[in-house]
C-alpha cells in the first residue's frame, strides 16, 4: 500500500500567509479583521470605535451602523464596547466553498458625516468537516486477465475545508493483490486515489475481494471517512470504452427552462455484446450541482433538471464515466458555463432618510442616502439612478453603489409642504430593467412669513349711542405658516383720543380679532377714531404687521332743537315782544332762532305755531321761524297775546322743542300801560275811582323810572367813552337801535313790575290791573355804586345782572331794522319767505342754511353787520335786543353735511389756531366781564 505523501510544509505556508494578511492593516482606506468560522454569536471581531477614532459611547451619537446589500447580516456593532461582533453562526464553506481565502466585505456608515468605511473580514477555516465520499459502497470489476500494474481509479473524497484542514491523505486496508497510489493534480493540487493491481487475479480462486479506502484530513483533531470497495473478478474484456472528447464545453443562458438539453457525451467500445454496451453516469459532481442536471445513462444526454441562476453559480465542472458490460471504463470532463441574462431588477435600499427637513435648510443638505445594486453582471449589472428634474433635488454618487440625494434650491413649506420623490434605478441591460422607490419628504415650517391682512386699511361705520360692549368689526389676518407660527394674536397700538387712551374706547379680542366698543360714542363729541391694529404670530422670533382701521361715527337724532332766541327768563315767566297796532299784515313781530346739534337731516328745522291766544292773528314761517301778523291789528284785539311756537327737526323719530312768549300790542310802553288800564270798565263808581288812582300812580312811577333810566344811561355812556379797556374789548355800551322792541331781559324787568294781578273789588273778574311793585331798585344801580356797595349788587332778588345785560337808552325807530336775506340768524334766516312751501329737498342748500347762522354771527362780531347791532350781539340787537349775544350761539358749522361725501364743514382750523372764525372777534363776548372788573 502506498504511503500518503507529506503536504505539511505547503499547508503551513498557506496558514502563515493567511495570518499575516489578517493581522496587517493595509492602507487602502479599508479596515481588515479576521475571525474563525463557527464562532459563537457575539464573538469579538475588531475594535471599530478605536479604528474610527471615536469613543465607544459616541457610536450611537454619530449614527454609526452597518449597511449591506440584502445579504444576511453576519456581523453587528456592540454599542457599549464599540466593537464589531458576530451576529450569528458563520460557515466559511457556505460562503466561499473551496476558495483558499474567504473574505466578507461590509460597510460602516457614519451617518452624521455621511461617510462610508469599508471593512474586510477574513473568515479563517477550522476543521469542522470530515472528508466525504460520494458513495459508501463501491464495486470495482476487474477482468481476470488484467496485468499487474493496471490502475483503477477510485472515488475521491471531498473535504470543504481548506489548507491543512482539507483532505491530506488516503489509506487502503491491507490486502495481497492491491496497493494504493495517490496522484496530485497539476492544476489544483487535488489528490486522486488509484487502485493498483499488484498480483494477477484468478476468478476461480477468489471471485471477489473486499477493501476499505480511508480518506484523512490534516486538521486537529484529524477527521476521516471510509468507502467499502468490492472488487469483482470478471472474465476477459479486452476493449474499454473511449470518449470522443476528453473535455466537453458548453455555454448556456441562465434563463433556459428546466428539461433543456445541454449536450450529449459519447463513448465508443469495439467489443461485441454486453462488453460493447456503454452506460453513462456522473462520476464526479458536487452536491449543489447534482440536483440541477440529469444524465441519460443510455444516450449520454445531459439536460437541466432545474432553472439555472447565474447569480448563484456561473460555472459548473463535472466528470462523466462510460462503462461497458465488461467493466471497462473511461472518463471525460464536462464544463458548463452559464451566461448572464438581464433577469434581475436593480435593488435599491435606503440607508438613511433625513426627514423631516427644515425649510431653511441650506443648499447641499443631504436628504437620503441609499444603495442601488444589480445582481447581474457586466452591463446588466450597471445601475443608473435618476429623479424628476422639476424637483429641487439632485442625485450624487457617493462610494461604490451608494448615492446621496441633496437639495439644490431653498425649500418653501408654504408652496410645498411635502415632496413625493420617486427614485428610478435602471440597469444597462437589454432590455433594461428598472426599479422605483418612493420617498416622502416632509418640510418643517420655519416662521418666515408675517401675518398679512386682506386690505391695506379698513373703514367701519358705527351709529352713535351704541351699547357698551357692542361688536364693531372683525379683522382677519392670514399667516401661511403652520402651527404656532400661524397662531395670530391681535392687539391695538397705543394711542390717545382727546387726552384719553385708545384702550378706554375700544378693545380687541386677541384671538378672534373682533373689535368691541367700551363706551357709547357720541357723534357730537367726535366723528371718527383712527387706530392701528397689530397682528403678531406666535413664532420665535414673532413676526407682525399693522393695518389702519378708521371708525366713522354716524349721527343719530339724539339732540332736541335748542332755541337760542327768544331766551326763556330764569324766573319762569314768558318773554315779551312789542307789536304796534298800526302793523299791517305780514309785519315781522319777532323771529324764533333755533339750532340742532345733530347734522344732516337730523338738523333740518321747521317751525309752526302750536298755540295762540288769538287764532289767525299771527303766523310762523315754516322754515324761517319769523313770527308775522297774519292780518291787521284791530282795537278789539287784546294787548297781551300769548304764543307757543314749536321747533321740530326732520330726524327719525323727530324731536321738537317749544317756546312761549307774549306779544304786547301797543305803539309804546306808555301805550301798553294805558291799554292795560282800559282793559275793563269799572263795575261801580267806587271801583272805577280806585282804578283811576292806581293808573295815575303807575304812570307817575313809570315816569320817575324812565327819568332815572335816562340819567343812568347818560352816566354809563360817559363812562364808556372814558374806558379804554371797554373800548379795546369791543363791548362798550351802544345806543338802543331803532326798534319797537325792548330787549328780552329789559322787557322782562319792566313788565315784572306789573306782573301781579290784584283783585281790587269784589267784582275782580272785571276790574283787573297790573299793580307795580317797587322791586326795580337793583336794576338802577350804576357800575360805580356797585363797586362801592357790593352787597347791593349781589342781591338774590336781582332780575337784571349788570354783567350780562347793560342798560342802553331807548332809540327812535329805525327803518333799517329788518334783516337782509343773508343776515338772518339761525337755520331759518337763510330762507325766503315761502311760508307754505316745503323744506328744500336739496340737502346742500339746507346745510347752507345752518352755515348762515355762523356767517351772520361772524359778520356781526367783527362790526361789519348792517343791522346796527353792538359788538357781540350777532347782529340781532337792532331787533331782538342786546341780550342775544354771540356767546349764546354755539358753533354748529361742523353739522353741515355735504351730500355724497363724508366731509362736513368744520371750524377745526379756528379751534386749532385758538382763533375766532374769520371776520369775527371771538373775545368780544368777554367784554361784560371786563367791564364788571
Amino acid at each position: 500500500m502506498a504511503a500518503p505523501k507529506n503536504y505539511g510544509g505547503r499547508g503551513e505556508l498557506i496558514l502563515l500567509c493567511a495570518l499575516l494578511g489578517a493581522l496587517g492593516k493595509i492602507g487602502r482606506g479599508q479596515i481588515h479583521y479576521s475571525v474563525p468560522e463557527e464562532t459563537d454569536k457575539g464573538s469579538f471581531v475588531g475594535n471599530i470605535s478605536k479604528d474610527l477614532g471615536l469613543e465607544s459611547q459616541e457610536l450611537s451619537k454619530h449614527g454609526v451602523r452597518i449597511v449591506s446589500r440584502g445579504r444576511t447580516q453576519l456581523f453587528a456593532l456592540n454599542p457599549r464596547s464599540g466593537s464589531l461582533v458576530t451576529a450569528g453562526r458563520i460557515d466559511r464553506e457556505e460562503l466561499c466553498a473551496q476558495s483558499a481565502r474567504c473574505f466578507v466585505n461590509i460597510n460602516i456608515l457614519v451617518e452624521d458625516e455621511g461617510k462610508l468605511w469599508g471593512i474586510e473580514i477574513e473568515i479563517t477555516d477550522i476543521n469542522d468537516n470530515n472528508p466525504k465520499f460520494q458513495v459508501e459502497n463501491l464495486e470495482v470489476k476487474i477482468n481476470e486477465i488484467a496485468l499487474p500494474g493496471t490502475r483503477y481509479p477510485l472515488p475521491e473524497a471531498v473535504d470543504p475545508d481548506v489548507g491543512l484542514n482539507s483532505l491530506q491523505s488516503y489509506q487502503l486496508s491491507p490486502n495481497n493483490h492491491f496497493s494504493l497510489d495517490v496522484r496530485t493534480g497539476d492544476d489544483d493540487g487535488a489528490l486522486s486515489p488509484e487502485l493498483v493491481l499488484e498480483r494477477a487475479l484468478d476468478r476461480e480462486e477468489e471471485a471477489a475481494h473486499y477493501l476499505v479506502l480511508i480518506a484523512t484530513d490534516g486538521g486537529e483533531p484529524r477527521r476521516s471517512s471510509t468507502v467499502h470497495i468490492r472488487v469483482t473478478v470478471l472474465d476477459t474484456n479486452d476493449n474499454a470504452p473511449v470518449f470522443a472528447q476528453p473535455i466537453y464545453r458548453v455555454k448556456v443562458p441562465e434563463n433556459v427552462p428546466p428539461g433543456t438539453r445541454l449536450l450529449t457525451v459519447s463513448a465508443s467500445d469495439p467489443d461485441e455484446g454486453t462488453n460493447g454496451e456503454v452506460a453513462y453516469k456522473f462520476w464526479k459532481i458536487s452536491e449543489k450541482q447534482s440536483p440541477l442536471f440529469q444524465l441519460n445513462e443510455n444516450t449520454g444526454e445531459i439536460s437541466t433538471a432545474k432553472s439555472l441562476d447565474y447569480e448563484e453559480c456561473a460555472f459548473y465542472d463535472m466528470e462523466i464515466q462510460a462503462e461497458d458490460g465488461g467493466a471497462l471504463k473511461d472518463r471525460t470532463k464536462v464544463l458548463i458555463s452559464v451566461e448572464d441574462v438581464n433577469d434581475n431588477r436593480p435593488e435599491v435600499t435606503i440607508t438613511s432618510l433625513f426627514s423631516p427637513v427644515r425649510e431653511d435648510a441650506p443648499q447641499g443638505t443631504i436628504i437620503v442616502l441609499f444603495n442601488a445594486h444589480d445582481r447581474d453582471s457586466g452591463k446588466n449589472g450597471q445601475v443608473v439612478c435618476s429623479i424628476e428634474e422639476i424637483l429641487p433635488f439632485q442625485l450624487e454618487k457617493s462610494v461604490e453603489d451608494y448615492y446621496r440625494l441633496l437639495t439644490v434650491q431653498n425649500l418653501d413649506r408654504e408652496k410645498t409642504s411635502e415632496y413625493n420623490i420617486t427614485v428610478t434605478a435602471t440597469d444597462r441591460g437589454t432590455p433594461p430593467q428598472s426599479t422605483e422607490i418612493h420617498i416622502t419628504l416632509h418640510v418643517v415650517d420655519v416662521n418666515d412669513n408675517p401675518p398679512s391682512f386682506s386690505q391695506t386699511s379698513y373703514s367701519v361705520y358705527l351709529p352713535e349711542n351704541n351699547l357698551r360692549g357692542t361688536s364693531i368689526f372683525s379683522v382677519t389676518a392670514h399667516d401661511p405658516d403652520s402651527n404656532e407660527n400661524a397662531r395670530i394674536i391681535y392687539s391695538l397700538e397705543e394711542d390717545t383720543i382727546q387726552g384719553a387712551p385708545l384702550s378706554s374706547y375700544v378693545s380687541i379680542n386677541s384671538d378672534t380679532g373682533v373689535l368691541f366698543a367700551l363706551r357709547s360714542f357720541d357723534y357730537e363729541q367726535f366723528r371718527d377714531l383712527q387706530m392701528q391694529v397689530k397682528a403678531s404670530d406666535s413664532g420665535d422670533p414673532p413676526l407682525s404687521s399693522n393695518v389702519s382701521l378708521s371708525i366713522f361715527v354716524l349721527d343719530q337724532n339724539d339732540n332736541v332743537p335748542e332755541i337760542l332766541y327768544p331766551a326763556l327768563p330764569t324766573d319762569g315767566s314768558t318773554g315779551v315782544e312789542l307789536a304796534p297796532r298800526s302793523a299791517e299784515p305780514g309785519y315781522l313781530v319777532t323771529k324764533v332762532v333755533a339750532v340742532d346739534r345733530d347734522s344732516g337731516q337730523n338738523a333740518w328745522l321747521s317751525y309752526r305755531l302750536l298755540k295762540a291766544s288769538e287764532p289767525g292773528l299771527f303766523s310762523v314761517g315754516l322754515h324761517t321761524g319769523e313770527v308775522r301778523t297774519a292780518r291787521a291789528l284791530l282795537d278789539r284785539d287784546a294787548i297781551k297775546q300769548s304764543l307757543v311756537v314749536a321747533v321740530q327737526d326732520h330726524g327719525q323719530p323727530p324731536l321738537s322743542a317749544t317756546v312761549t312768549f307774549t306779544v304786547a300790542v301797543a305803539d309804546s310802553i306808555p301805550d301798553v300801560l294805558a291799554d292795560l288800564g282800559n282793559l275793563d270798565s269799572p263795575a261801580n263808581p267806587e271801583d272805577s275811582g280806585l282804578t283811576l288812582y292806581l293808573v295815575v300812580a303807575v304812570a307817575a312811577v313809570s315816569c320817575v323810572f324812565l327819568a332815572f333810566v335816562i340819567v343812568l344811561l347818560a352816566l354809563r355812556l360817559r363812562h364808556w367813552h372814558m374806558s379804554r379797556l371797554l373800548q379795546a374789548s369791543g363791548s362798550g355800551l351802544t345806543g338802543m337801535p331803532a326798534s319797537q322792541f325792548v330787549g328780552v331781559d329789559g322787557v322782562r324787568a319792566f313788565l315784572q313790575t306789573y306782573s301781579h294781578e290784584v283783585s281790587l273789588t269784589a267784582d275782580s273778574r272785571r276790574s283787573h290791573v297790573i299793580f307795580p311793585q317797587p322791586n326795580y331798585a337793583d336794576t338802577l344801580i350804576s357800575q360805580e355804586s356797585c363797586e362801592k356797595s357790593e352787597p347791593l349788587c349781589v342781591s338774590d332778588d336781582s332780575r337784571f345782572p349788570i354783567e350780562d345785560t347793560p342798560f342802553v337808552p331807548q332809540a327812535p325807530p329805525n327803518t333799517d331794522w329788518r334783516f337782509s336775506q343773508a343776515q338772518r340768524p339761525g337755520t331759518s334766516g337763510s330762507q325766503n319767505g315761502d311760508e307754505t312751501g316745503t323744506w328744500p329737498n336739496n340737502q346742500f342748500d339746507t346745510e347752507m342754511l345752518q352755515a348762515m347762522i355762523l356767517a351772520s354771527a361772524s359778520e356781526a362780531a367783527d362790526g361789519s353787520s348792517t343791522l346796527g347791532g353792538g359788538a357781540g350781539t350777532m347782529g340781532l340787537s337792532a331787533r331782538y335786543g342786546p341780550q342775544f349775544t354771540l356767546q349764546h350761539v354755539p358753533d354748529y358749522r361742523q353739522n353741515v353735511y355735504i351730500p355724497g361725501s363724508n366731509a362736513t364743514l368744520t371750524n377745526a382750523a379756528g379751534k386749532r389756531d385758538g382763533k375766532a372764525p374769520a371776520g369775527g372777534n371771538g373775545n368780544k363776548k368777554k367784554s361784560g366781564k371786563k367791564e364788571k372788573k
